[in-house]
């Protein structure tokens, strides 16, 4: 069986960590698109503040399959 597959970028943020942004950027992404199959950390990057890391940010790249 054959199938062809799309790739979309969505960035994602969270307040705990990095593997929460992940799990949140895919959620989400699977809302709106059908057949998500996989995803890609493109990047990651925090913000700091007093010297703590206050979020957590990835640029993801979601596979989902074509209908």
């Amino acid at each position: 069986m054959s199938s062809v597959a799309r790739i979309t970028t969505i960035s994602a943020r969270s307040e705990t960590s990095f593997d929460d942004a992940v799990a949140v950027g895919v959620a989400r992404a699977s809302e709106t698109l059908r057949h998500v199959s996989g995803a890609w950390i493109k990047d990651q990057k925090v913000e700091v503040q007093d010297g703590k890391i206050t979020v957590w940010h990835v640029v993801l790249e979601v596979t989902f399959v074509l209908e």
